[in-house]
């Protein structure tokens, strides 16, 4: 069964209920990323911080602490299942657009690999491997890149792509 383009051939309904679910969860996904700005300062020095403290720095206007291992755990395994299971819906959904077969296999794929590198990242950050930071950035960045493009794909091919006409 070929599922290229097939999102162009759906009921009204249907369409309607994605783009309301790519809507709420855009607002919840960069959500996430205004507190991981809040909380980090979108720096590698930021994420650092965040996750192993500042204690030792006296002119440090916020005191943190390192997180305990319950903490760095419990935010690990929520984002890794709740992140994929979001990728997982976005990528099925773009499954049915018509963009470019390259693009779409690499926005469907890639966020699983930085959802591994990051919160992956984050806890190797965590038992001393400081230089995971800059792997943590990169590979947020991709995850961001990719749902980013993907929504706006999959918005693009409801609301303003023209089937073709046979």
């Amino acid at each position: 069964m070929q599922i290229h383009g097939l999102i162009h051939h759906f009921p009204k309904e249907i369409k309607l209920i994605i783009v309301a679910f790519i809507i709420v969860l855009s607002i919840g996904f960069y959500g996430g990323l205004s507190f991981v700005r809040n909380t980090t300062s979108m720096s590698s020095s930021g994420i650092e911080t965040h996750y192993l403290g500042n204690e030792e720095d006296e002119n440090a206007e916020i005191m943190k602490f390192k997180k305990s291992e319950g903490e760095l755990l419990t935010v690990v395994h929520n984002h890794i299942l709740s992140l994929s299971v979001i990728f997982f819906l976005i990528a099925i959904i773009l499954a049915t657009t018509s963009i470019n077969k390259k693009l779409k296999y690499f926005l469907m794929i890639e966020p699983f690999f930085s959802i591994i590198l990051t919160f992956g990242g984050i806890y190797l950050l965590w038992k001393g491997v400081t230089w995971f930071k800059y792997i943590v950035i990169l590979s947020g960045f991709f995850m961001t890149f990719s749902f980013v493009a993907a929504t706006i794909s999959i918005l693009y091919q409801i609301l303003f792509y023209q089937k073709v006409k046979k």
